[in-house]
C-alpha cells in the first residue's frame, strides 16, 4: 500500500469505522468529515489524493458521490 499522511490515515480509519469498505456501503463525504470531525474540504482534498493512490474507489451517484475503501 502506498504511504500515507496522518490525515489520510485518520479518513481511512473514519471510513473504516461507519463501513464503507464495498460498493455497496459507500458513504459520503459528508458521513467521512462528521465521522473524523475535519473540514469537509480538508476531507475532499484527502479523498482525491487517496483515490490517486488506489485506497479509495469514487463512485459517482445522481446527488453526492459515494466513497469506500478497496481492500478493506
Amino acid at each position: 500500500m502506498a504511504e500515507l499522511t496522518p490525515i489520510e490515515n485518520i479518513v481511512i480509519q473514519a471510513m473504516k469505522e461507519i463501513g464503507a469498505t464495498t460498493e455497496e456501503k459507500k458513504k459520503t463525504a459528508d458521513d467521512i468529515a462528521k465521522k473524523c470531525n475535519r473540514p469537509k474540504s480538508m476531507v475532499n482534498n484527502t479523498l482525491v489524493t487517496l483515490i490517486q493512490k488506489g485506497v479509495v474507489k469514487r463512485v459517482a451517484r445522481e446527488k453526492a458521490a459515494g466513497y469506500y475503501v478497496m481492500g478493506a
